[in-house]
Parts: structure tokens; C-alpha cells; sequence
């Protein structure tokens, strides 16, 4: 039996789609490895969305070959589309796969004999039919991800993914439920509905809200969460449904990028900093104990120190309980490389670390304000301090002092304090699973 070993850099998407590969794999008869470990077959799924994405996919790849010298090497992911060109000059790939062939990876490994010069299997193009994927997801942890969409027609000017992933399409819906069902077999108890852009999904006349719908049907689920959704693709109609009574975790991580009007009319963002703020006002009204997260870009061409005050008040204003930091990265072929008034390093740094306290304060705030409350949590891991940790629906971390294995379970939990990044409580064996409320 071969031995396979894949490695992921970038989003819930690419670990999604890693999932699958190796699932495919395993079901054509290799036994799946920690990367590391001795192998035959090493699949690499990268990233292109910051410079320093692509600089960790080139490290790995050396790193993969010094650790792995006779090991075939299969390169697929962002970069294979974007950087295609840089991946074939470097020494010890055996096969860059773009993203049209990106999914049927394991069909093209007819050898894992070493090459001379990479294969490459690329298009420039890729296809704008909807589709499905073979196989179920293979993961280790309790959550498992649902891929439902790809591609974006957006266009934000700073953003490279639709180039290397191309124009929107959506997962039929029966793929969809027949690989929610496969997780659900498999023990997976929460599944994360994830896309490039999966507020925009539309097949046979579905939506993402028609798709939540049949998810919450499925035997044996009991948690739905949705990944990042652009703010201009929530409906009213999802927003009433995550309130509840329903499995659709009351969680959304809705981006912002930017506080400034000017900022985000140069971003090629599709709404003010009103509207925005207006959005977020209506989803914690409508959907009690809402957690909400953000990505908030700093460093774009132009950003002033205005415009950065603008985004700072406006992230401390709206009930975030955490968010997401980017610094710019100049992506080939987008709209912003051409833009004047780069921002020095120094100035996008600070910035950064500025933002980044916030949100660790935010997040803070967030679990001191539910101290007492009782709440359930899908327990995950023990971590290094002996504590069980795990996910509340609203996606606070919560550990609780056990003797007995939790992993896999859910659990009622009355929390009792909180620390940076870790709510602390102790288990309520009183109550019965699974009959709390939100």
C-alpha cells in the first residue's frame, strides 16, 4: 500500500477540498500519512492570496523535498493556477495541477514515478459549470467542512482569487447532501458550509438559504455553521432562520476590509461604511447573542491616517467579537497594483498591531459578558493546560476542567470566567444534550 501525505496552506476552502483529495486517494488504495512521515506521494494545496502565501508554498516545497527525496510531488491549489510559471523553474515537483484539474488530482497519478521536469495540467480558463466532487471529506477533527460553491465574480481590486479560481459556480444540491450525509456517518456533528463567495450560491433555482434548509434535515446533524459571507448576500430570510429554533449556528464572519467610504470605493467593495454598519445593526437585532466576526485589510494604496481612524472607529463601534488583520499584498493582474501612494511598511505594520489589540479586547468583552450563562459546547481536544476545549454555536472557545475523554461530545456548560482567547466553565451534568437552547 503507497503512503500519501497532503498538506494545506490558506482557507477553509482549500482544507475542504484537501479533505476530499484525500479521501479519493484513500479509496484508490493509499494509506494517508502525517506529512513528515515517509511517503511515496506528497500533495501540496497552496495559496496565492498574499506574497508571503506563496513564499510559504515555495519553502514547503524544498522543505518536503529535503525530508522526502524520492517521494513524487504533486503541487495543486491557487498558486498551481497563478504561478504556474514560478513552480515549473523549481527543483522537485513532479506534477503542478491548476485548478480546472485541481479535483480530479488523484485520476492523473497513473505513476508515481519521478519526472525530470514537472507535468503540468493547467488552463487558462476554467470552467463555469456547476459540479460535483467525488468522495467525502477525511478529517481528523470534530467540525468538518462542506464544500458548496467556488469561484467569485467580484472583482474587489486588491483580490487575486478570481484569477486563480475563476467565475462563480455551485455544488448540485444532491452532491451536497449526499457528502453531508457521508460527514454526519463518519461522526462529524458540525459541518461548515464553505465557498470562494457561498452567499452567491445558485443551482436549480436553490440558494444558500435553500441549501441551509435541506442541511437542516439531514439525520444526525446537529450544527450547521456557515464560513465568511459577503454582507450584500444575507438575507432577511437567513438571518430569521439563524435566530432560531434551528441547527444554523447563530455565527457570522461578515468582512469589512475597510471603514473608509474612499478606501472601500478604491477596494471595488460593494457597499459604504453606512450600509455596512446598518447590515451588522439588523443581524444582532435580529439573532440574540450573535457572534460576529470581520477581516479588516490594513495598508491599501491611499489608505491615510484618516481614513485608517475611520476603519479603527468604525471596528470599535460595531459588536465584533473578533476580527480578522491583513496587511495589502500586491497581487499580479489586479486592479490595485496600479494604484499610487503605496503605504510604507513601518505604517502597515503599526497598523496592524493596533488592530489586532482591539480585537483581542473585543473578544475579551465578548466572553466577560456571557459569564454565567449556560451554553453548549461540541467539545474538540484537550489542550496543553489539561482543559477540554471546545466551540460554542456563537464560536466562543470554551474549556472546562475533565478526567474523562469529551472529544466528539455536547455538552451543557456554565461559564465562570474568561481569559484572552479561552472562556473558562465547568460542566452542568443536570441538564439533558442536546435540549438546550440557543
Amino acid at each position: 500500500m503507497p503512503h500519501a501525505s497532503l498538506h494545506t496552506i490558506g482557507c477553509r476552502l482549500n482544507q475542504a477540498e484537501t479533505a476530499l483529495l484525500g479521501d479519493q486517494l484513500r479509496s484508490r488504495g493509499y494509506d494517508l500519512v502525517e506529512l513528515g512521515r515517509p511517503a511515496d506521494l506528497v500533495v501540496l494545496n497552496t495559496c496565492s492570496v498574499t506574497d508571503n502565501a506563496e513564499a510559504e508554498c515555495r519553502h514547503l516545497i524544498r522543505k518536503i523535498r529535503r525530508a522526502s527525496p524520492d517521494a513524487f510531488v504533486a503541487v495543486t491549489g491557487c498558486y498551481a493556477q497563478t504561478g504556474a510559471d514560478v513552480l515549473q523553474q523549481m527543483e522537485g515537483i513532479d506534477l503542478i495541477v491548476g485548478t480546472q484539474y485541481k479535483m480530479e488530482l488523484p485520476r492523473y497519478l497513473t505513476s508515481l514515478e519521478r519526472r525530470p521536469a514537472p507535468e503540468i495540467l493547467h488552463t487558462r480558463t476554467v470552467s463555469r459549470d456547476d459540479f460535483t466532487i467525488e468522495g467525502v471529506g477525511d478529517y481528523e477533527s470534530t467540525r468538518a467542512h462542506l464544500k458548496v460553491q467556488d469561484g467569485c465574480n467580484f472583482m474587489c481590486s486588491f483580490c487575486i482569487i478570481p484569477f486563480s479560481r475563476g467565475h462563480e459556480r455551485s455544488r448540485r444540491p444532491d452532491d451536497i447532501i449526499r457528502e453531508a450525509e457521508g460527514l454526519v456517518a463518519r461522526g462529524h456533528r458540525e459541518l461548515v458550509v464553505t465557498g470562494v463567495n457561498v452567499g452567491r450560491y445558485a443551482c436549480e433555482g436553490r440558494s444558500i438559504d435553500d441549501v441551509i434548509g435541506m442541511l437542516e434535515d439531514v439525520p444526525g446533524l446537529d450544527r450547521i455553521r456557515i464560513s465568511s459571507i459577503e454582507p450584500t448576500t444575507i438575507s432577511d430570510q437567513l438571518l430569521e432562520r439563524m435566530a432560531g429554533p434551528s441547527k444554523l449556528c447563530r455565527y457570522l464572519h461578515i468582512p469589512l476590509q475597510s471603514g473608509d467610504d474612499g478606501v472601500l470605493d478604491a477596494m471595488n467593495r460593494r457597499y459604504t461604511s453606512k450600509a455596512y454598519a446598518a447590515f451588522i445593526e439588523k443581524a444582532v437585532r435580529t439573532v440574540p447573542d450573535l457572534g460576529l466576526g470581520t477581516d479588516i485589510m490594513v495598508g491599501f494604496p491611499g489608505e491615510t491616517d484618516r481614513a485608517f481612524a475611520n476603519t479603527r472607529g468604525l471596528a470599535a463601534d460595531l459588536p465584533f467579537s473578533y476580527f480578522h488583520v491583513f496587511s495589502y499584498s500586491p497581487r499580479p493582474g489586479t486592479a490595485a497594483l496600479k494604484l499610487p501612494d503605496a503605504i510604507p511598511a513601518g505604517t502597515i505594520t503599526a497598523r496592524r498591531e493596533e488592530l489586532c489589540a482591539l480585537s483581542r479586547a473585543k473578544r475579551l468583552a465578548f466572553y466577560h459578558r456571557r459569564v454565567g450563562q449556560t451554553v453548549s459546547v461540541l467539545f474538540e481536544t484537550r489542550n496543553q493546560s489539561g482543559l477540554f476545549t471546545g466551540l460554542t454555536d456563537n464560536y466562543i472557545r470554551v474549556g472546562v476542567p475533565a478526567g474523562s475523554d469529551l472529544h466528539n461530545q455536547l455538552r451543557p456548560v456554565r461559564l465562570t470566567g474568561a481569559m484572552d482567547g479561552l472562556a473558562l466553565g465547568a460542566a452542568v451534568d443536570a441538564f439533558p444534550l442536546h435540549t438546550i437552547g440557543a
